[in-house]
């Protein structure tokens, strides 16, 4: 189970972008996208088939995940996420300082 998930709110605490927020777009292995953060640009070439014009374009490019912390909205800062069992038998994810269940 990852700590990090699609559609997550994180917070980027390392690197370049630190301090910025946003919406996690997908995640591979140890690596996250997310929106807006993190830009390159991109020289790619013309594919007709595709439909798709050459140039220079301007993407998300992946941050390892332990330059980010989920966004806790209660408190306005980043958290650690931890695991637990609940009673019924399911695995969530809660923040670490408050012990706050994150997916009910």
């Amino acid at each position: 189970m990852n700590r990090i998930r699609k559609g997550d709110q994180v917070i980027v605490i390392a690197g370049k972008n630190k301090g910025q927020k946003g919406e996690v777009v997908r995640v591979v292995g140890d690596r996250v996208f997310v929106q807006n953060i993190n830009l390159v640009k991109r020289h790619t070439k013309p594919n007709p088939q595709a439909n798709q014009p050459g140039g220079i374009v301007e993407r998300e490019a992946s941050i390892d995940a332990s330059n980010v912390q989920l966004f806790n909205p209660a408190t306005g800062k980043g958290a650690r996420v931890g695991f637990k069992n609940l009673e019924d038998g399911r695995k969530v994810r809660v923040y670490r300082p408050s012990g706050e269940v994150i997916d009910a």
